[in-house]
């Protein structure tokens, strides 16, 4: 744990499924070999006990992506011990991971999002935050994390950007649109203010009524009520506007890298789901352009 922590600079959220997902493997030697967790040697640590494991988890009928998991926990874990000497070879290297089903995203509509930024009061305290933070989410593609990490500090409305701290640590660096300034400008001018307690300043860009930093749980509640105002009859999460940000930029001809890097992906690949999005677009383009269509 503290080489996930330190080394790989592993989220909080991180360090806590790894935790589960390892004491999960360890309870299920331990029963099977019918000994105490602690007592769990590196002699148990195999190929076919992995496979058992394995077989156990479709028994109870978790999903391949719940499998997946803790199986790159494991692989994670056995590296380590490889790498401390603990172990001489990699036990579970020929172990393949559950092949994984890959949904598409879901996105909003250019008209959905409109209804959607709109939806807020913007004559209200609460209302002028939840603008802000509906815009700034469409316009920066931010996790909902990023989005609660953000200080007023990490705001720079002079080149029109915001700092994000995103996955395991990284900065990057993201525009802001003319829209989200606006609706940011006005929130810190004519909100913000009011929401905070006076003698216990936070530096969090984005408070809750009690002058504290606004929770992820608390911003999927903004997202759901402004959701069931509008009538749009799917599931929305933070997550959505995300994907909503990636699809757009794709339709109007954003290249992939540069997607990638506003998305602060680390692999070109999981930007490339959003490719799949965009091809009635591609046939769009193809019926209106070519000359023997």
């Amino acid at each position: 744990m503290n080489h996930m922590r330190v080394e790989k600079t592993a989220s909080n959220l991180t360090l806590l499924s790894y935790k589960t997902d390892l004491s999960q493997f360890f309870a299920f030697l331990s029963q099977k070999n019918g000994i105490a967790p602690e007592q769990v040697g590196a002699e148990l640590l195999n190929h076919n006990t992995l496979r058992q494991y394995l077989a156990q988890m479709q028994e109870k009928g978790l999903s391949r992506a719940t499998m997946a998991r803790k199986l790159a926990a494991l692989r994670s874990f056995v590296k380590f011990l490889c790498r401390e000497n603990i172990l001489t070879d990699n036990p579970i290297a020929a172990v393949s991971t559950p092949k994984q089903e890959r949904k598409l995203p879901k996105f909003l509509y250019t008209r959905e999002i409109d209804l959607l930024m709109n939806a807020a009061d913007k004559t209200t305290v609460a209302g002028k935050r939840d603008w802000a933070i509906l815009e700034t989410l469409y316009a920066s593609g931010l996790r909902v994390s990023e989005l609660t990490q953000l200080d007023k500090r990490d705001i720079d409305f002079q080149e029109n950007y915001v700092k994000v701290l995103g996955k395991g640590g990284k900065e990057r660096v993201v525009p802001l649109g003319s829209k989200a300034r606006e609706a940011l400008l006005l929130y810190l001018e004519k909100g913000r203010g009011y929401m905070e307690v006076k003698g216990h300043p936070c530096p969090a860009l984005f408070l809750n009524k009690n002058g504290q930093r606004l929770s992820q749980r608390s911003v999927r509640n903004i997202i759901n009520k402004y959701v069931s105002s509008i009538a749009i009859n799917q599931k929305i999460s933070p997550h959505t506007l995300r994907h909503s940000f990636a699809t757009h930029l794709l339709n109007n001809g954003a290249d992939l890298r540069s997607v990638q890097e506003l998305l602060g992906h680390v692999k070109l690949s999981t930007t490339q789901i959003y490719t799949h999005l965009t091809r009635e677009k591609i046939k769009d383009i193809y019926q209106e352009t070519h000359p023997r269509k």
